[in-house]
């Protein structure tokens, strides 16, 4: 397609969103050009969840059989109490959910994700740079320019700033700063056959429960075993600035079940990730420049939806701009008005509810009660609660 033919787009960070969006306009007929500041691509990080609402655009984007092959289509979401490990009630994601929702849900590592857009990318056309940190981006009249912080200077019609959580281009548009959850997130993957199980894994599995929560699910085709546990800082609520340790590790799961407490010596000490967002914002455009992924909508990751909507800022921009631009560079400013216009109530959304998920996972005493009970007699067959998130598109003729 040659929709954006002449249209020069130029994109700050080389993260899952950075890239995917290079692949969905560079497949429209733009110039792209990508700057990451690492010396390579990749992804930090181990297993990702991928909705319904992800696995469409990843159709789109003609990528989808690649990356499935990568990954594991889990049988259903699971949660249990951590406290007791007891089912309190499951998600069954088999052909129904499918049908109802026109997509899978599947599960796969970050940097086999990221390392299929880059390629696909690249085939497209875009050119994708490392080593090129991008200091500032500056709109001139009806054009933009980027400038890396070797002095290197570019120009494009408009700018993407996609340069994360603690972005630096954000500061254009808001001085708020990332806001620290209290919660700490330890990671783990490791083969399947090295981790002592009652049973086989085929689900994605949810351990609930008084200030933390335990994920577990299979990547890879099954060989690995992905484990992510999440809990409240002491030392945060002590308000001191480093929190989230091993030390803090060690005892964080005493008041958990035992199943939950023998995986935990499955997860890798030498790294943790403590968890931050950033409060909604409205207005993600400065000039040509627009703010997407987690540069402009950073989410805690209780809805397993920040790679998602980074696909959904992708499909919307290109989407948008093939309809409007018709060869004309003064479309632009619009184009950029109206995706800010359709994104961010529903990221905004995403971030909000996302605090309250995370709120509702770790309550202790009667609230606890109360949410085990609401699990366990919800309507598994009713998708009203969650047609929002999953079921959500940003085409026009929706």
């Amino acid at each position: 397609m040659s929709d954006l033919k002449d249209a020069r787009v130029l994109i700050a960070g080389g993260g899952i969103g950075g890239v995917a969006n290079a692949l969905a306009l560079a497949l429209r007929g733009a110039e792209v050009t990508l700057f990451e500041r690492a010396s390579e691509f990749g992804e930090v990080g181990a297993g990702l969840q991928i909705g319904p609402h992800g696995s469409r655009i990843l159709q789109a984007l003609g990528v989808y059989d690649e990356v499935i092959s990568k990954g594991v289509l889990p049988k259903n979401l699971v949660f249990r109490d951590a406290v007791t490990a007891e089912i309190l009630t499951k998600v069954d994601l088999g052909h129904d959910y499918q049908q109802h929702y026109g997509g899978v849900y599947f599960v796969v590592h970050r940097s086999d994700l990221h390392s299929v857009l880059v390629e696909a990318a690249r085939r497209a056309g875009a050119d994708l740079r490392t080593d090129a940190a991008v200091h500032d981006v500056v709109t001139e009249g009806d054009k933009v320019r980027v400038v890396l912080k070797s002095g290197e200077e570019h120009v494009g019609d408009i700018a993407l700033g996609m340069d994360g959580l603690h972005s630096r281009l954000r500061p254009k548009l808001s001085d708020d700063k990332p806001v620290g959850s209290g919660y700490v997130a330890f990671r783990g993957t490791f083969p399947m056959n090295e981790v002592p199980l009652e049973e086989e894994i085929e689900d994605v599995v949810g351990y609930i429960g008084p200030r933390c929560h335990f994920i577990q699910y299979p990547l890879r085709q099954g060989e690995m075993l992905n484990q992510v546990a999440v809990f409240q800082s002491p030392a945060f609520l002590r308000g001191e600035e480093k929190w989230g340790s091993p030390e803090e590790l060690a005892h964080a799961y005493d008041h958990c079940h035992e199943s939950v407490q023998t995986a935990l010596k499955y997860l890798w000490t030498d790294r943790w990730w403590p968890m931050f967002d950033r409060n909604p914002i409205d207005n993600w455009v400065d000039g040509r420049m627009i703010l997407l992924g987690d540069a402009a909508h950073p989410p805690l990751q209780y809805l397993a939806s920040g790679a998602v909507m980074a696909l959904e800022d992708a499909k919307c921009l290109a989407d948008y701009a093939a309809e409007d631009y018709r060869g004309d560079n003064a479309n632009w400013p619009k184009i950029l008005r109206d995706v800010n216009a359709e994104r961010a109530p529903r990221c905004n959304r995403i971030l909000t509810t996302g605090r309250m998920w995370g709120d509702l996972w770790h309550l202790d005493g009667a609230g606890r009660e109360a949410r085990n009970e609401l699990f366990r007699t919800r309507d598994t067959s009713s998708y009203k609660y969650t047609d929002w998130l999953w079921g959500y598109s940003s085409d026009r003729n929706r």
